[in-house]
């Protein structure tokens, strides 16, 4: 198996439309046709609530992970870890790629981010753990996934540019190439947020309950 069938394994994989198959499956209803009509994590949140979104999530992160850690199939990158590392970002990408535009989905998927967290797990797990805490804290200062997601892209390439100071060149770009991905699929999410009209999600509703009384 080579470098090119392993790639477009990795395209395929990222390929699988979860939160469509989801909404089809279990709410007989396309996701794309509701709420942002967005295939992905955020639209899932919005449209079927924190546990499928969350399930939706995972799965994405996972399909990143997964087909970036495809290199193992080929002994040569165990040993050598510049040639490792440039491949498993273009395995990466190619899930990504796939998740953007899927072959099992008309070509018609979500924006990535999720893919790209796996991604960066498995190429740079510590790396991968603050973007993760970056999210989570804006999402739970703000229940907006779209900033917490646009957020933690941005935190990547401080992360990898300035924090840890990543050698490898490639990388480098790859995290500036991430950032400025994450702001530009998500400029619709932008607009509504300064517009005050974005959807957050009800993961707190205890805490927005408590608020309402005062």
């Amino acid at each position: 198996m080579n470098e090119a069938l392993l790639i477009i394994l990795a395209y395929l994989i990222g390929s699988v439309p979860t939160a469509v198959w989801v909404s089809k499956y279990f709410f007989n209803i396309d996701i794309r046709e509701y709420g942002s009509g967005n295939a992905g994590a955020t639209n899932t949140f919005r449209v079927l609530g924190a546990k499928w979104g969350t399930f939706v999530m995972s799965i994405d992160v996972l399909k990143g992970l997964i087909a970036t850690s495809l290199y193992i199939l080929l002994p040569y990158y165990l040993t050598d870890e510049w040639d490792r590392t440039n491949f498993m970002i273009a395995l990466g990408l190619a899930s990504v790629l796939g998740h953007i535009f899927p072959i099992w989905a008309n070509f018609r998927g979500g924006k990535g981010v999720a893919t790209l967290l796996g991604m960066a797990v498995a190429i740079q797990p510590l790396v991968a753990l603050c973007c993760i805490g970056v999210f989570l804290i804006v999402l739970y200062l703000t229940r907006f996934v779209s900033l917490s997601s646009i957020l933690a892209g941005i935190s990547f390439m401080v992360f990898i540019l300035f924090i840890f100071n990543e050698k490898e060149t490639l990388y480098r770009i790859f995290a500036v190439l991430v950032a400025l991905m994450v702001v530009l699929t998500h400029q619709k999410n932008i607009s509504r947020i300064i517009k005050g009209t974005e959807s957050k999600i009800p993961l707190f509703k205890h805490r927005d309950r408590k608020k309402d009384k005062k």
